[in-house]
């Protein structure tokens, strides 16, 4: 959260901002929440496929 608090503070300063959404990325990395996948459980990733053209898209047209 203190990197996120530091994209809130550093609004107005170019320099602050980049710095601070670079800690708020490095932190997402060791969160698992980007970068490469840390777990393999064999399904397909329907990651970038319009719902409509996944094993999904009845349950989406239904919503």
């Amino acid at each position: 959260m203190s990197a996120r608090r530091a994209v809130r503070d550093a609004k107005g300063d170019p320099d602050a901002m980049a710095k601070a959404r670079h800690l708020v990325d490095d932190a997402k990395v060791a969160l698992g929440e980007r970068g490469a996948p840390w777990w393999e459980d064999g399904a397909p990733d329907y990651n970038q496929h319009m719902a409509k053209n996944t094993p999904y898209a009845e349950w989406f047209a239904n919503l």
